[in-house]
């Protein structure tokens, strides 16, 4: 089974041979790597870590408190956390970086650890790169037995995180507890069952139903907020009569709405509708990754800003957004990045906006979002041999249409007269991923299965 090294942390699955899973020896090497890369990169000889609710959780947990104290570090436990809490943490703890232990969407056998810098932001691929040769040349120093690092445990992050959220000034919990809004929540047996219940209750929700709330790691589902696994929030939804339903993966940086009637808003429309929202009351651009909706350039050039396209990865979004002076960015999965916040992907700041858009705007999300451009993504993944050539198949496909606009800086983005599609090799799974849209459903998947044909074509000859 695969270890995966990339902007995206060290990701594999749990068990097997050491270099080839995330084995405890994996673990080991790769925290005190980063530890060794944190006391050559930061005057801040600690580390926050925080994990999401995964069964390998505790056992790595330990593994990297050890580690990082061994070599003299100070480590700040919020055990059962959030990445965006864990991002906020770090700059308030003033650490020299944070890890955090999940492994987003995939499945409950995968872990891995995130890496964060002490701005709380995902490390860049510079620094990736330093990380992975101190790996490599076990280049780190423990401490001798009277030096090793401290160890304190802070479970207050999540109240402080929302605290943080309710004093944004576009965030309007009156408005919302106005509504007297119904709403269930898929907890998809993580932290999210912990922390999003404890937001709407500050927000002013009171009726709130929770699916899959039992933080276990047994993941009722397959946990990336996808249409086709939320079958049951959507029945939930529908049955008892609630205005919304609100889903996110397990670290609960993905945010995905249900409407009232049990359909989909898109994961693909939530960061357009909260930038939408945005954009009524700040001047400023937006960004969003290579692989993400136009809708998000549509409305953004109608309040007459511009928009910009970024590499798919948040540390890629961040820096197109920091250039660019961008007042809300993200990726098209549901990843909504509100800088006056903090340059994360942030699910919980996303419910906040989104629900004050909602309440001040007097209608169903459905009719919501009818208001929006209108476009289909057909998202797909070709699994990966270790002797398939990605970037032959890559610079194949340049050749064969390179008479159409290319965007080669993310894999290739291809542009034709009304519809895009988008090939790239994934940062955290051994998969392909195509990406085609279209004003048109059956257009965009017609597009994305002759990309795929093509693909499987190429790997056979």
């Amino acid at each position: 089974m695969p270890l995966i090294s990339s902007i995206s942390g060290i990701r594999g699955t749990i068990g097997g041979t050491p270099g080839e899973s995330l084995s405890p020896i994996d673990v080991v090497k790769f925290s005190a790597a980063f530890g060794a890369f944190v006391k050559e990169s930061s005057r801040f000889s600690r580390i926050v870590i925080g994990r999401d609710g995964r069964i390998s959780g505790p056992l790595i947990n330990q593994l990297v408190i050890t580690t990082l104290q061994s070599m003299g570090i100070d480590v700040i436990d919020l055990e059962l956390s959030t990445t965006p809490t864990v991002e906020i943490a770090v700059p308030l703890e003033k650490a020299g970086g944070g890890i955090v232990i999940t492994a987003s969407h995939n499945p409950k056998n995968w872990n891995a650890l995130k890496l964060l810098n002490q701005r709380g932001e995902f490390i860049s691929d510079a620094e990736g790169k330093r990380v992975l040769e101190l790996a490599k040349v076990n280049k780190m120093e423990f401490a001798q037995s009277n030096s090793t690092g401290k160890y304190f445990r802070n479970e207050h992050y999540f109240s402080k995180h929302i605290e943080l959220i309710l004093n944004l000034p576009l965030v309007d919990s009156k408005a919302i507890k106005a509504k007297n809004f119904k709403i269930v929540v898929d907890g998809i047996n993580s932290t999210g069952g912990i922390i999003v219940p404890q937001l709407l209750k500050a927000l002013g929700v009171s009726d709130i139903i929770v699916l899959n709330g039992e933080v276990d790691g047994n993941f009722a589902h397959n946990p990336e907020p996808l249409a086709e696994n939320l079958l049951e929030l959507s029945q939930k939804v529908k049955k008892s009569r609630a205005n919304l339903g609100i889903a996110v993966d397990p670290d609960v940086d993905r945010l995905v709405f249900v409407n009232e009637d049990g359909s989909m808003f898109g994961e693909e429309y939530t960061l357009v509708s909260i930038a939408d929202y945005i954009l009524q009351h700040k001047k400023g651009n937006t960004v969003s990754n290579l692989s993400s909706t136009r809708a998000l350039k549509d409305i953004t050039e109608k309040s007459g800003f511009k928009y910009f396209p970024a590499a798919v990865g948040e540390v890629n979004v961040v820096s197109v957004m920091k250039t660019n002076k961008a007042v809300i960015g993200g990726e098209g999965n549901g990843g909504v990045i509100y800088p006056e916040l903090h340059y994360g992907r942030d699910a919980l700041v996303g419910i906040a906006l989104f629900l004050t858009n909602l309440a001040k705007s007097g209608i169903s999300s459905s009719a919501l979002r009818a208001k929006f451009p209108n476009y289909f993504i057909s998202k797909n993944k070709i699994e990966l041999t270790p002797t398939t050539d990605v970037d032959n198949i890559l610079e194949n496909f340049k050749k064969k249409y390179k008479k159409y606009p290319l965007n080669t800086e993310d894999g290739v983005r291809i542009e034709f007269e009304k519809e895009w599609v988008h090939l790239r090799k994934s940062n955290t799974e051994p998969i392909i991923r195509i990406y085609a849209e279209s004003n048109s459903e059956t257009t965009a998947v017609h597009l994305a299965n002759k990309i795929i044909s093509d693909i499987r074509e190429m790997i056979r000859s």
